[in-house]
């Protein structure tokens, strides 16, 4: 009688055991359909990184070039770079490019001849650029932003 009730106990045991777990096979088909989802989302994922960066350059752009103009006509000259306009607290500091990650690649665009106020002196900086020469996903390059 005990040894019956024993081997009723590692018969059920073993049951147990072998139906607890998973299939080599219901395994593959987790890993495949988790290896399918990655591959759909990756790509949109890298994609709504390189939208979120080009719109902090357009802002950085749209901005630098409004303090370049309010430094222009405030001070009657335009600023010599674009260390003068943190220097004179116009900002706290020249923000980094998302696309290169310096503060030291903005190339500054530089017109003799244009005078943005007709009391200005010294002409300078007129415009800023990115010095990245990456495509956006529309296909134009940074740099002609």
């Amino acid at each position: 009688m005990v040894t019956t009730s024993l081997k009723k106990r590692v018969a059920q045991k073993l049951r147990a055991r072998r139906e607890s777990g998973f299939t080599l096979i219901e395994l593959m088909i987790v890993i495949t359909i988790i290896l399918i989802l990655i591959s759909i989302a990756a790509p949109v994922y890298r994609n709504s990184i390189i939208r979120a960066k080009e719109a902090v350059l357009r802002d950085d752009l749209f901005t630098m070039r409004s303090l370049i103009d309010e430094y222009t006509l405030d001070r009657q000259e335009a600023p010599q770079s674009l260390q003068d306009l943190a220097e004179k607290g116009y900002m706290r500091q020249i923000p980094p490019d998302p696309f290169t990650g310096s503060s030291s690649t903005w190339v500054e665009v530089r017109e003799e001849d244009t005078l943005i106020a007709a009391d200005q002196t010294n002409p300078g900086i007129v415009d800023v650029r990115s010095g990245s020469n990456l495509r956006s996903l529309s296909g134009e390059l940074y740099n002609s932003w």
